[in-house]
C-alpha cells in the first residue's frame, strides 16, 4: 500500500469532533510510518476532486455524523473503487437509523427500550396536542426525545414533564425528519469497544461512563473533565460478561466491520439495555475507544495501525 488519505471534518454537526479525530489519526499514521494525505472534507464537489486527482490506495474514514456514518461516503469511495475501514454501506446506513437498528437487535435476542417514531410532518398545529397525549400515554416521565439519524446526543433532551416535552419535540425537529420518543432507563451508562474481521472479533473491556452533568452530554462526551472512564465497570460480572456478549451480537447484526463502539444501559434490575452501535467511534484525546485499547495494552498509534490492518485484510491487501 503506497498511501492512504484520511477524511476529516465534514459538514455534519460533528464536524469539530470529527477534525479533532482526524488531526489525531494522521499524525498516529505518520508516526507509523505511512504516506497520509490528509482530506479536509468541507463540501461534496472538493471532495470528490481531491480523491479523483489523488487516487489514494486507501482511506480511514475519520467523520461523524451525516455524510460520514450514514453510508454516503462509504458509497461514494465504493463507486470509485477505494477500499477504506470501516462498515460497509448497508451496516453504516442501519446504525445510524436508531429505529431500524433497534429492530435489527431485538432480533438477535437484545435487550431494547421501548419506543416511538413520529416523522417531522406529524407535528402540525392541529395534531400537536393529539400527539402529546398518545405520548404521555405510552411512556412515564421522564421521556427521552431524539432525533432518530443524529450522533453525539445532538438534539436529545429527557422531558420530565409536559412543557419540557413540548420543548424536546420543537428541538428534535430542527435536526431530523424522523423523532425517536424512548422509555428513559435510569442505570449505569457503559460502553463496549469491539475490534476484528470476521474470523475473529472480540469485545474489549468495558468502560463505565460517569459524566459530569446530569447525562451523557455533548459536553460530557467532548470537553476535557467532561467524563469519568472506569475501566473495568463497576458492574457485576453477569452484566459485563452480557454487555461484552451482545455488542459483538450487535455488531454482526448490523453487518459491520473492523471495529464499532456499542453503548448500553445497565439498569438498576435486568440485562443490559442497548442503545446504539456508532461505526466509526471517536478518536479524540477524550474519546472511549482509544481508552478500551490502552486498557489491553494498545497505545493510540498501534491501535489505529490494527485498525488498518485488519480492514486491509478484507480487501486482500
Amino acid at each position: 500500500m503506497e498511501n492512504i488519505a484520511v477524511i476529516y471534518g465534514g459538514i455534519s454537526n460533528e464536524r469539530d469532533v470529527s477534525l479533532r479525530s482526524g488531526k489525531g489519526v494522521i499524525k498516529a499514521l505518520q508516526n507509523k510510518g505511512y504516506q497520509v494525505i490528509p482530506m479536509e472534507y468541507q463540501c461534496h464537489k472538493t471532495l470528490l476532486k481531491e480523491l479523483l486527482d489523488k487516487k489514494p490506495d486507501f482511506v480511514y474514514i475519520a467523520l461523524h455524523g451525516r455524510y460520514g456514518e450514514d453510508g454516503r461516503i462509504q458509497s461514494l469511495l465504493e463507486l470509485l473503487d477505494i477500499p477504506y475501514v470501516g462498515s460497509g454501506v448497508l451496516a453504516s446506513a442501519l446504525a445510524m437509523n436508531k429505529s431500524l437498528a433497534k429492530k435489527h437487535f431485538e432480533f438477535a435476542g437484545i435487550r431494547v427500550a421501548k419506543e416511538k417514531v413520529y416523522r417531522k410532518r406529524d407535528f402540525s398545529e392541529d395534531r400537536l396536542v393529539e400527539i402529546v397525549n398518545e405520548i404521555e400515554s405510552t411512556f412515564n416521565y421522564p421521556v427521552v426525545i431524539k432525533p432518530n439519524e443524529e450522533g453525539s446526543t445532538i438534539g436529545l433532551t429527557i422531558a420530565n414533564n409536559r412543557n419540557s416535552l413540548l420543548e424536546g419535540l420543537q428541538l428534535a425537529v430542527t435536526c431530523a425528519s424522523d423523532i425517536l420518543l424512548e422509555e428513559y432507563i435510569k442505570g449505569v451508562e457503559i460502553t463496549v469497544a469491539v475490534l476484528g474481521s470476521d474470523q475473529y472479533i472480540e469485545a474489549l473491556p468495558v468502560i463505565e461512563i460517569v459524566p459530569k452533568n446530569d447525562y451523557y452530554d455533548y459536553e460530557s462526551k467532548y470537553a476535557p473533565g467532561g467524563s469519568e472512564h472506569i475501566i473495568p465497570a463497576r458492574i457485576d460480572e453477569s452484566a459485563t460478561d452480557t454487555a461484552k456478549k451482545w455488542a459483538v451480537a450487535a455488531h454482526k447484526a448490523l453487518g459491520c466491520e473492523t471495529y464499532s463502539r456499542v453503548d448500553f444501559i445497565i439498569p438498576e434490575t435486568g440485562d443490559p439495555v442497548i442503545l446504539e452501535v456508532n461505526t466509526l467511534p471517536g478518536m479524540t484525546e477524550t474519546s472511549l475507544f482509544p481508552d478500551a485499547a490502552r486498557s489491553v495494552g494498545l497505545p493510540y498509534e498501534d491501535m489505529l495501525e490494527k485498525i488498518v490492518q485488519i480492514a486491509q485484510k478484507k480487501y486482500n491487501k
